[in-house]
């Protein structure tokens, strides 16, 4: 639905009675991501009580010594808490780290988290912090969340994993994942309105300057360069086809241009680029709507008739199957609220 976050945390929980959260601790590892694990901090880790907000019982924790290295070069992280902390949490959030997806785990920290679930509380990932989850066991079977650069790579190291590339954050309960970066704020906000409601999150979101909810999912964000085909059958097509995206075209017209009959030509199109005629156009001329809505001041109803969508009604209900979002709502994330 179009204005909503795309999440996943609709899906039937798994029966899980979560404790009150009030004992919140991140643990890090080396090579831990500073933003991330801010992130955590700015949500959990501040002293609010003047506003009447709750306050945390908030801790970062090493797996791994007392200093921590970090991604950013000279920048360390120091912690006088241990894995013995993570006994009390209530929740437990692993930040993103540079060599998660290819690094070995401490067991005593893959304990600690297989521990945390058993006994009732909730662990978190924000990006590639899903590595140390997936090592612990804690995605067999469960829907998650990364950054849409690691999903192959999570899916071949954890085939039991569901991954969902598309969505900024998954809730199965006890066990909520997270996107890149920023997807951590909203992930961190869910959990914080799951257990004490829409005032409490969103006056944390005010006070962060940022959106309780964030229109779409990870689609909006991923890069979709022109899609270039192993064999030279159908490559002049595509060419024709990335020029004249404005035009209705059939596959009958397309085999024409191809010298094959439209069966052989759209087996052919089917080998060369993975997808059908119809869903590589459609692709296309939405990829060329996000261009003209980022680079461009042209109004929608012009970028529609552009891409060959006809009318702004049917460009916005492409672009949010696609991206989860609206053009309006993409353009005022990528050029500001001015823009649109």
């Amino acid at each position: 639905m179009a204005g909503l976050p795309r999440t996943l945390d609709f899906l039937p929980p798994r029966v899980h009675t979560a404790p009150m959260l009030k004992n919140v601790a991140a643990v890090v590892l080396d090579g831990v991501h500073p933003f991330e694990l801010g992130v955590v901090c700015e949500v959990f880790g501040l002293d609010r009580s003047d506003e009447g907000l709750p306050v945390y019982d908030f801790a970062v924790v090493s797996a791994e010594g007392p200093t921590l290295s970090t991604h950013v070069p000279g920048f360390t992280v120091s912690t006088p808490h241990r894995l013995d902390r993570l006994e009390a949490a209530d929740l437990v959030v692993v930040p993103a780290g540079t060599t998660y997806a290819v690094r070995g785990f401490p067991p005593g920290l893959l304990d600690a988290l297989c521990g945390a679930v058993e006994r009732g509380a909730r662990v978190l990932s924000v990006c590639s912090g899903v590595f140390t989850l997936g090592a612990a066991g804690l995605l067999d079977g469960r829907r998650c969340a990364v950054h849409w650069q690691h999903a192959d790579e999570l899916a071949r190291q954890f085939p039991r994993a569901v991954v969902e590339p598309d969505v900024l954050y998954v809730d199965e309960d006890p066990v909520i994942t997270s996107a890149g970066t920023a997807a951590g704020i909203d992930a961190c906000l869910h959990i914080v309105r799951k257990e004490q409601g829409p005032e409490v999150a969103n006056s944390i979101a005010r006070r962060m300057v940022v959106p309780p909810h964030r229109d779409g999912g990870q689609a909006q964000y991923v890069e979709r360069p022109l899609p270039r085909s192993q064999c030279d059958t159908v490559g002049e097509v595509l060419v024709w086809m990335g020029r004249h995206l404005d035009e209705e075209v059939t596959v009958e017209q397309l085999a024409a241009r191809a010298h094959m009959s439209p069966r052989t030509f759209a087996r052919r199109f089917q080998q060369e680029t993975g997808t059908t005629p119809y869903r590589w156009l459609l692709r296309q001329r939405v990829l060329l709507a996000q261009e003209l809505l980022e680079g461009s001041d042209e109004t929608v109803d012009f970028i529609a008739d552009r891409t060959g969508f006809g009318t702004a009604a049917a460009l916005r209900h492409q672009f949010v199957r696609s991206l989860g979002t609206t053009p309006h709502a993409y353009r005022r994330t990528f050029r500001g609220p001015r823009a649109a």
